[in-house]
């Protein structure tokens, strides 16, 4: 069963048809690449797997649960899809750590030893842990997008 399964996804702004008619089905550990030139609607599908966007047409399944946004709420929905924006700004005033936790305390309701000791792995991984105490405005463009990415998957 597909962790992920888009078929026939139609949207459009106005009368200028974006995506014409998707089918996708994504496994679990399977890594999907999403390339296309600017303007051919990459942010526009992951915005309407999302439920940030509406679709026109067509179904979007999560784990075999059923459709998002009829059968699972877009709330659920989003508490297990992650999405790393084009401006993945983070909150100036907040550390690093307490960027990548913001969601799971306050959205998830997790623990947060628990959900830190994830974020700290990923940390490890991205080669951003010793950074954890940073804020922002002390990293790099690069450094904000890989905390980003962890806030993400996080």
């Amino acid at each position: 069963m597909s962790l992920l399964s888009i078929q026939h996804l139609q949207k459009s702004f106005a009368d200028n048809p974006i995506l014409r008619g998707i089918d996708l089905e994504v496994e679990q550990g399977e890594v999907v690449v999403i390339l296309g030139p600017s303007g051919c609607g990459k942010s526009t599908l992951l915005r309407c797997i999302n439920g940030l966007e509406p679709i026109q047409n067509g179904e979007i399944s999560l784990k075999g649960f059923g459709r998002l946004g009829q059968d699972i709420s877009w709330i659920k929905a989003r508490q297990e899809i992650g999405m790393v924006f084009q401006n993945y700004e983070l909150f100036g005033h907040m550390n690093v750590i307490n960027n990548i936790l913001l969601g799971p305390l306050q959205v998830q309701k997790r623990q947060r030893i628990e959900a830190e000791k994830v974020a700290d792995e990923l940390l490890k991984r991205v080669g951003l842990y010793d950074r954890k105490h940073d804020y922002p405005r002390q990293l790099s463009g690069g450094q904000k997008q890989r905390i980003a990415i962890v806030r993400s998957l996080v």
